[in-house]
């Protein structure tokens, strides 16, 4: 993990869903972010459908001196984002942050071809999982007067694909949009009670969600693959890394970005300065 200075996050009780990752070569968007967490201060509520991965990253934050708690939760189900807003409250002491970082991309496929269950799950596991998650944790966050939601959004939203990558599918593409649409308008409507709500758009990012998942699905290599990705990102060195994305999400989760709010930021090596 990259060096950090230590205590921007002192004495803040966060949640991180999607805090496990599935298999790959590197680490995740999740596990980075709750590791950094940690490693500033916070108490991390490590939320995933998946405990065993879950379980993975504590152990790794309780190696690096960390405290956190497990909270095994689906949130796509409104009775599960309840339970574990309660359970972190309860375990941890209270609730400052929300990092919602959860996200599927398949099976999805472009207009033509794209199944009406399959773009229902995507849309409701990505979309729908922001919404419950913010349900449950607003009213906390609204009582005490002050709080910060960072949702993981796409580029993907916003730009189309660059040669030798094609334009992202349509379920994935339309669920971060509408992700999108959400953290403005709980912005806007949140901004009096001291709640500000934002969203990173991680651009092409060498996670196993991002790269080591895609692949096989797409009947190549994982190097292959990777190799195509680094040569779409404009800025020099190709891919981010899930350490990029910790390091935006732990700014916005900060009293550094106190007078942010409503912003999607772009964390992308320049992908979205490219017109289509």
């Amino acid at each position: 993990m990259p060096d950090a200075r230590g205590g921007r996050l002192e004495g803040k009780v966060a949640i991180v869903t999607g805090a496990g990752q599935t298999p790959g070569e590197k680490i995740g968007n999740g596990r980075a972010t709750a590791l950094l967490f940690a490693r500033e201060g916070a108490r991390v509520a490590l939320l995933d459908r998946r405990r065993d991965a879950a379980e993975q990253t504590a152990v790794e934050v309780s190696a690096a001196g960390g405290q956190c708690t497990v909270i095994e939760a689906d949130v796509s189900s409104d009775q599960d984002c309840h339970r574990a807003v309660q359970a972190c409250v309860d375990r941890l002491g209270g609730l400052d942050i929300v990092h919602h970082n959860v996200g599927i991309g398949l099976p999805d496929a472009w207009a033509e071809g794209i199944e009406l269950e399959h773009w229902e799950r995507i849309m409701r596991v990505n979309a729908g999982g922001a919404l419950m998650m913010a349900k449950a944790a607003l009213p906390v966050l609204r009582e005490q007067g002050h709080g910060a939601i960072t949702n993981v959004s796409s580029i993907a939203a916003r730009v189309a694909g660059t040669a030798p990558l094609s334009n992202p599918p349509a379920g994935y593409k339309m669920s971060k949009a509408a992700m999108n649409a959400l953290t403005v308008s709980l912005a806007q409507s949140y901004a009096p009670h001291g709640v500000r709500v934002n969203a990173i758009l991680p651009g092409l990012i060498d996670t196993p969600m991002g790269v080591d998942s895609v692949a096989p699905a797409l009947g190549i290599s994982r190097d292959e693959y990777a190799e195509r990705r680094n040569k779409s990102v404009p800025l020099r060195g190709g891919m981010g890394s899930a350490w990029d994305v910790a390091h935006a999400a732990l700014f916005l989760a900060s009293d550094e970005a106190r007078f942010i709010t409503g912003v999607l930021l772009a964390v992308d090596g320049g992908q979205s300065t490219r017109v289509g």
